[in-house]
């Protein structure tokens, strides 16, 4: 099987290429990138006018499966990962059961193996049950396929046992992608503790909440050598920790989402009011409905939303390359799950099928990354910090591609989403840009109907 991408605007961030032109592709592998290529090729792609940019890459998505999929499944996860131009993807370990084994973390490997070209790798637990009590057999889940491991959705909070995590994974050589929380911080709270609090009569979540967690991680990933990786950074402080860092040459990498670099608390909708009948209106004139509605619902994401200040400084973080890459902690929830209110709903948002139309339309089209950059942040950097022979389009390199058309425009339109689960804050959002088709080892394994 051959094809032929022509015309297109190629951009790898492995060779800084950024020139117009032909992809030859054969069995699955770029066999030649040029001008005017002559080859003959079984099937031809026009790509004039478009980005051409190695398959992006999300090191945390959560597929809920195995014991979740009423949320999210490994083949609808993957489904949505294509349609967004994701040809590779690390799913976290808080399922039911819990990746804590390697016969859990088989049957996810072995399972995105059968149901989609997308290549599904799997991180595994750091404790057993995530419970912070006792670590998981790391080595043996590593002899088996994990390339990663986490306890997202919490952190391990017993100091002694993370440094030994730490320590464990220095000898593994493999990374620890960590969910920043002091717990004894969170106090309840369900968004970022700033004035919005008293508007929208919530409790907050302080930035020191993220901050201690992300510090004290830090110095233990310094003294023990281990590649310590930040998932989604939400604080300016952070983002300063990890500058510094960096400045001393230290092995710290980190991502941010979409979400982080677009929204803030002042974006978080009102609770929707009561409709009062007229005649009770003398003793419940416009009183608040308990449960809130699922748009407001939809904001609730930890960590949360944080301020203006802290937003800019995600984006100067990835301007200056502070945060290595953008990742979605796509975190699908079923509509009844989210419509329990704010303080009941669970935190998460998805966002495989919108990152790519986020990041090009708040920092590429505001000239903050350049289109190289983007594919830096989502293709390059993230394989290099999984260490996967990916994120590349040279000659010689598997076949995975997306073509994107920065020339789209339109709104973001949940109900066209193929995940499982449509739980965004996006809805209706005007962006630019488009996945108009993804490749996988030379296999078109999504087209936008239109393209």
């Amino acid at each position: 099987m051959s094809l032929m991408i022509k015309g297109g605007r190629v951009l790898d961030p492995a060779t800084k290429t950024d020139q117009i032109a032909d992809i030859y592709i054969e069995d699955g592998v770029v066999k030649k990138i040029g001008t005017k290529l002559k080859e003959k090729a079984d099937e031809t792609v026009d790509a004039s006018g478009k980005y051409v940019m190695p398959g992006f890459i999300d090191l945390h998505v959560h597929l809920r499966d195995p014991g979740l999929t009423d949320k999210e499944t490994v083949d609808t996860g993957a489904a949505a990962a294509a349609k967004g131009g994701y040809t590779t993807i690390m799913a976290m370990p808080n399922t039911k059961p819990v990746v804590d084994n390697s016969d859990v973390l088989s049957y996810v490997l072995n399972k995105g193996k059968s149901v989609t070209p997308v290549h599904v790798y799997q991180a595994g637990a750091i404790t057993v049950g995530m419970e912070g009590k006792e670590l998981t057999d790391m080595a043996d889940m590593a002899a088996h396929g994990a390339i990663a491991f986490s306890e997202d959705g919490k952190s391990v909070m017993d100091t002694k046992l993370c440094r030994e995590a730490m320590h464990l994974l220095a000898k593994l050589d493999l990374p620890f992608l960590d969910h920043c929380e002091e717990k004894s911080l969170v106090n309840g709270g369900v968004i970022n503790e700033d004035h919005n609090c008293e508007r929208l009569d919530l409790p907050g979540i302080h930035n020191t909440v993220e901050n201690v967690i992300a510090s004290r991680d830090y110095l233990l990933a310094t003294e023990a050598g281990a590649r310590l990786h930040l998932c989604h950074c939400s604080t300016k402080e952070v983002v300063n920790m990890l500058r510094a860092a960096k400045s001393l040459g230290h092995k710290l990498t980190a991502e941010v989402c979409p979400h982080h670099f677009t929204l803030t608390s002042d974006d978080i909708p009102d609770a929707p009011k009561a409709v009062v009948p007229e005649e009770d209106a003398h003793t419940l004139s416009a009183m608040p409905v308990n449960k809130v509605g699922i748009e407001m619902v939809n904001y609730k994401m930890n960590p949360p939303l944080r301020t203006a200040e802290d937003r800019d400084a995600l984006i100067e973080g990835l301007r200056d390359g502070s945060i290595d890459c953008i990742a979605t902690d796509h975190a699908p929830h079923t509509a009844a799950d989210k419509n329990k209110g704010m303080k009941e709903a669970p935190f998460g948002i998805v966002g495989l099928e919108t990152a790519a139309a986020l990041t090009y339309t708040e920092l590429v089209e505001k000239e903050i990354l350049s289109p190289l950059q983007m594919a830096e942040k989502m293709s390059y950097n993230p394989a290099k910090i999984l260490r996967l022979d990916a994120g590349t389009i040279a000659e010689g390199a598997d076949a995975d591609i997306v073509i994107f058309d920065p020339k789209a425009s339109y709104q973001i339109d949940k109900n066209t989403f193929v995940s499982k689960s449509n739980n965004t804050p996006f809805h209706g959002r005007p962006v630019h840009g488009r996945v108009d088709m993804t490749i996988i080892s030379g296999e078109i394994v999504y087209q936008y109907e239109n393209a």
